[in-house]
């Protein structure tokens, strides 16, 4: 289990990660069977190579999006993690708050179950 002085640091590494359009960075947090749950993927996927898929998409779609950390709860299997996401649509910047359940094994990402309402979010991509 990841002591807690390194979890913010891993953490803040790891939502840096989500912006840029680096998959490769992104996919080497998770371990090679790791479980990822999104709003727009509510069965899940599994595996390396289905997350690398959908990051390469979704990272190239949002390549200046910016994640950060809001608050760090450390649990038994990993770390529950409140965070803010400045999404850049057009001329604007959407603001969306979520939350992510992540379980770590040899402190790597082993399950990642991403929650918010992305409601604004498609509205906005649709109206633009």
């Amino acid at each position: 289990m990841m002591d807690k002085d390194l979890l913010r640091p891993f953490v803040e590494e790891w939502l840096s990660s989500w912006a840029g359009n680096h998959p490769e960075t992104l996919i080497n947090f998770y371990t090679q069977d790791a479980f990822y749950l999104d709003p727009a993927n509510s069965k899940g996927l599994k595996g390396e190579v289905q997350l690398f898929a959908y990051f390469k998409k979704l990272l190239r779609k949002n390549p200046n999006w910016k994640w950060t950390a809001e608050e760090i709860f450390k649990t038994e299997k990993g770390f529950t993690l409140k965070w803010m996401a400045e999404i850049p649509i057009g001329q604007e910047n959407l603001i969306i708050y979520g939350l992510d359940i992540v379980e770590l094994t040899d402190d790597k990402i082993s399950r990642n179950e991403v929650y918010f309402d992305r409601h604004d979010w498609i509205m906005r991509m649709t109206n633009k």
